[in-house]
């Protein structure tokens, strides 16, 4: 039961830092596992925002991976889903189609 809790304690933190980002900027997986208090936990980051119960309001479109690049299709319902939300936001990429370096949030 306590791994349960504490479980549920690191997703509602990933859940917050991730409504922080602002529109038109990106944060990667660390960043949001640093944010939640264990910097070494992206792969949980993953796997808490695969089972966001709020995707209006917690938009986890806004994580990348450090090099920029955004998830895999089955994601976000299709193929360049991730892309396309992150253009209307404002975000831009490069030709290699990764984010580009100033787009990524510091975390203030």
């Amino acid at each position: 039961m306590a791994k349960e809790e504490t479980e549920q304690s690191f997703a509602e933190r990933v859940y917050a830092a991730v409504r922080r980002i602002p529109s038109g900027r990106v944060a990667s997986y660390g960043m949001i596992a640093l944010l939640a208090g264990n910097p070494r936990a992206s792969r949980a980051v993953g796997w808490a925002l695969h089972r966001n119960p709020d995707p209006q309001g917690t938009p986890c479109y806004r994580v990348v991976t450090c090099a920029g690049k955004t998830s895999r299709a089955f994601a976000f319902g299709g193929e360049d889903v991730q892309r396309q939300l992150l253009l209307s936001d404002g975000v831009a990429f490069d030709e290699a189609g990764q984010v580009l370096p100033d787009c990524f949030w510091n975390g203030q």
